[in-house]
């Protein structure tokens, strides 16, 4: 990384649909008939995957606004999953905790910012964004179409996010109008998805991953939450959700798993106090695990950059 005259700031944005999840959508594939009435059979032939794959972009690439980079940011990483539970909100936050300690903070002076923006909270010296620190504590936010775009547009460009070397997104889960609307709006260096080894949580990542490839973001890896638990007492592992699903969704897709995230209670513990495990328990394994992942993102960003 080139180095700088000004302090290089992480910053996380979460943007919480309430409880509601989006819809996913898919695409099915086009079938060609060719009936062979001689033989007294129909015969099903795919069109080409390559070929389908270009129809569809272009088909979501019409009428899109024009991506328009975020002042001050260099690179945006999007966390996500297919269906919630899998713990993406938590491992976007030790994520964005992880990449700060990869690049250590530089003394300088900012430069101004335009009047009237948004301030960001601070935690842990990383400013966050989220739609909930705008509403009641209990309101719901159920949104959808152009109040979401709208949402989108003002947490992304009417923040004073400063410099940054990343902006770390916490996506709802799914594949819907938040995913779409971001994508649209800003360039996105890459996107981490989130899973668990369970199958039907792996069926809606590849769907995620799938949407993002089609939208043209790059698939940065998976990481596999709650890979294995270990007894406290005997120290006995288990697989709860199954062993290595994730490793075989990434060879399917060409890419590469960036982690492993064991399921232990101290990440649940710490993270109900509002205590990330990479911050309160930092040379525990689970906090290891965290900065591996990190540093695979930043090895990843890298790569696709040069």
């Amino acid at each position: 990384m080139a180095l700088s005259s000004y302090s290089r700031l992480l910053h996380v944005y979460r943007f919480i649909l309430g409880n509601s999840r989006s819809i996913s959508s898919r695409v099915g594939d086009n079938v060609a008939v060719e009936s062979v009435c001689s033989k007294r059979f129909v015969r099903f032939k795919s069109s080409g995957a390559a070929d389908r794959q270009a129809k569809q972009r272009q088909h979501m690439a019409r009428g899109l606004p024009k991506q328009k980079p975020l002042a001050g940011v260099k690179q945006i990483v999007v966390v996500a999953s297919g269906k919630g539970g899998v713990g993406k909100s938590t491992t976007a936050v030790n994520l964005a905790l992880g990449l700060s300690a990869n690049d250590p903070s530089k003394t300088g002076n900012p430069e101004l910012t335009e009047k009237n923006l948004m301030r960001p909270l601070m935690n842990f010296g990383i400013p966050c964004m989220s739609m909930g620190f705008l509403v009641e504590e209990a309101a719901p936010i159920v949104w959808r179409g152009l109040m979401v775009m709208s949402a989108i547009e003002k947490l992304l460009r009417q923040v004073d996010w400063g410099h940054l070397d990343y902006l770390v997104i916490d996506m709802p889960p799914g594949t819907g109008d938040v995913q779409l609307t971001i994508t649209q709006n800003v360039p996105i260096a890459g996107a981490v998805i989130v899973s668990t080894p369970q199958d039907i949580a792996l069926l809606d990542a590849r769907r995620g991953a799938e949407m993002f490839r089609k939208v043209n973001v790059p698939v940065l890896g998976l990481v596999q939450n709650m890979s294995v638990f270990q007894c406290p007492n005997c120290q006995h592992q288990t697989h709860i959700f199954g062993a290595d699903g994730a490793r075989e969704l990434a060879r399917t897709l060409g890419v590469e798993v960036l982690g492993d995230i064991p399921l232990h209670l101290n990440i649940r513990e710490m993270s109900d106090r509002g205590q990330p495990v990479v911050v309160s328990s930092p040379d525990s394994p689970e906090a290891e695990a965290y900065r591996k992942v990190a540093s695979a993102v930043v090895r990843r960003l890298a790569v696709l950059t040069d």
